[in-house]
């Protein structure tokens, strides 16, 4: 069965937290026409305040992707990793794996707050929405309403 996957990363300082930095963050999109990739890989975009949000684009290849994806029998059993040395936002209790049908597509979203390991320099937060369909879909799938959302986003300070 078909899968389709895209990694949208965004990425950001303090000095996009609020006012108009926070704005411009706030209007880059979570979703993404996706092209034809082939078998093994993901739809990468990247978006970052010092690009000024403007979408970077390529594949990346799936093994990459902190996503755990399992053909169940005619279901895709879809559950986004969290990076291990990634403390806040705290995540005490996970919600369970989505599972999609043919024609359905998840997406998921996580975010991170980052600090250098002798916080010498300021936090650094990310996005990363992860949006999958499984079966065959239009490439503008995910400009849609997906069928489930998956919210781990937390406070970041």
């Amino acid at each position: 069965m078909e899968i389709t996957v895209q990694w949208v990363e965004t990425s950001w300082t303090k000095q996009s937290r609020g006012g108009e930095g926070a704005a411009r963050r706030n209007a880059a999109p979570v979703g993404f026409a996706a092209p034809r990739m082939s078998s093994g890989f993901a739809h990468f975009v990247r978006m970052s305040e010092t690009d000024g949000f403007e979408p970077s684009t390529g594949p990346r290849d799936l093994r990459e992707v902190p996503v755990r994806l399992r053909d169940e029998g005619g279901r895709l059993r879809v559950l986004a990793r969290v990076e291990p040395l990634s403390g806040l936002p705290p995540r005490r209790r996970r919600p369970p794996a989505a599972r999609l049908l043919p024609g359905q597509w998840v997406r998921w979203q996580l975010n991170y707050r980052f600090t250098s390991a002798l916080g010498l320099r300021d936090w650094s937060y990310r996005l990363d929405t992860f949006n999958i369909a499984y079966g065959h879909v239009d490439r503008d799938v995910f400009l849609s309403e997906p069928t489930v959302f998956v919210d781990e986003r937390g406070p970041v300070r």
